[in-house]
């Protein structure tokens, strides 16, 4: 399918795999919008004409992380149309041309090689969750394409100098995040001295179990469970048994998509509630609403209340996912980290492509490396390890079917407090 101004229309779609699906979005809006350069020269704005500069890149439009995909797809679209509002890239429209990788690695590394070499594009952004990143990664650094991505949490792997975060993980997340974390289980009432951790042989959720495990048991909080199973994986019966038998004060999983709905279900099918329990990479929606998922705790970065909604552009952008979400039969249509991440990747390219005044990939890395921007998380760069800046890690929990900021306590909306068992 193809997504050209508001008409859909059939496409043929290559041999090479029958559910490639093709989504391009133009637009030429008036208006103004998010100022995302800092440093960049001033540019005289006006609606942007001729050639379109084509933006390739997949998303897990099908498969067990498309729950999550999806809204970044929302975002994506948001912000090629808040880009071509403005300047375009260099005065030229933006043309966004996304295809499917399945939640595969393999495919999003074919699909990358498509979009370079057969569609031409002339810049790429990076896929969602580590595994097609890693995959689209390798396919970047033989092209030299400039790769942003805000998903790969195993910033240890992302050794290709022209590939940089758009979500403020820092170098060491295994590390950083556990402790945040830890402390939040410090300030309880009666703080968790068991914990189990459980987790998706995903590479991101397989590197943070592993820390979360390390940091645990280095604060005095005994592991009494560490349980990997496969990525995907829909049956958790036996799993959950075995999280009632151990029945820890703290329960840690690292989960992608629906596989906490699942386990907690399953779980509840057992008549067991856990006492704590955190969640790494849920689908956001089904498990705010979802009765199991009352009080439980999440990774973030942002999320839709004070004082993030006092940056700049995040009110507009939180009303425009809400009116897009709905349009698309979401089931939480509040936007969140996930989506900020995708509006963040974009605010980096554009801010390297304005900034480089260039599309030229070396030109747009090297304006990144020396140079700040300001994007819907803050002011972020990539002079650390692996271009990795400061880390920034949150922690929400489900408060009334909404997540809400609770960690660290600064961070928390006026009246927000955490809910601890």
């Amino acid at each position: 399918m193809e997504y050209r101004t508001g008409v859909w229309s059939q496409i043929g779609v290559s041999s090479q795999t029958d559910v490639w699906r093709r989504r391009r979005v133009l637009t030429g809006l008036a208006g103004a919008g998010f100022a995302a350069t800092v440093g960049a020269p001033a540019i005289v704005r006006a609606a942007p004409s001729g050639k379109p500069v084509r933006v390739g890149g997949t998303l897990s439009l099908t498969g067990f992380l498309a729950q999550t995909a999806v809204i970044h797809k929302i975002a994506a679209e948001m912000m090629v149309e808040d880009i071509n509002s403005r300047n375009g890239f260099l005065g030229r429209p933006v043309e966004y041309v996304l295809l499917d990788d399945q939640s595969k690695p393999d495919v999003a590394r074919s699909l990358y090689e498509k979009l370079i070499t057969v569609d031409k594009v002339d810049l790429i952004q990076g896929p969602y969750a580590t595994a097609p990143i890693l995959a689209a990664m390798g396919v970047a650094q033989r092209y030299g394409k400039v790769m942003i991505q805000s998903s790969m949490g195993i910033p240890k792997l992302q050794t290709y100098d022209m590939a940089f975060p758009a979500t403020p993980f820092g170098p060491e997340p295994d590390k950083t995040y556990p402790n945040v974390l830890l402390d939040m289980m410090a300030s309880f009432p009666t703080p968790p001295k068991t914990i189990v951790v459980l987790t998706s042989k995903f590479p991101s959720a397989q590197f943070m179990a592993q820390g979360m495990r390390d940091q645990s048991e280095k604060r005095g909080v005994k592991v009494l469970l560490y349980l990997e199973y496969e990525s995907g994986n829909r049956d958790f019966g036996a799993i959950a048994a075995r999280v009632k038998e151990a029945n820890a004060d703290f329960l840690w999983v690292g989960s992608l998509g629906l596989e906490s709905n699942q386990l907690l279900e399953a779980l509840r099918k057992l008549d067991y509630t856990p006492k704590n329990h955190f969640h790494l990479y849920p689908a956001p929606g089904p498990l705010a609403l979802s009765p199991d998922g009352d009080k439980a705790l999440c990774s973030t970065f942002l999320e839709p209340d004070e004082p993030f909604m006092s940056r700049p552009g995040m009110k507009k952008f939180a009303a425009q996912y809400n009116e897009r979400a709905t349009k698309a039969n979401l089931p939480y249509t509040i936007i969140d980290a996930q989506a900020c991440g995708m509006i963040s990747e974009w605010q980096i390219l554009e801010a390297g492509v304005n900034g480089a005044n260039s599309l030229d990939d070396k030109a747009i890395a090297a304006w990144l490396k020396k140079n700040r921007v300001d994007t819907i998380y803050g002011t972020v760069q990539f002079d650390g390890p692996f271009n990795h800046g400061t880390a920034l890690q949150l922690v929400k929990q489900v408060q009334n079917k909404a997540w809400k900021v609770v960690w660290p306590k600064e961070f928390a909306a006026p009246g927000v407090k955490l809910i601890a068992s």
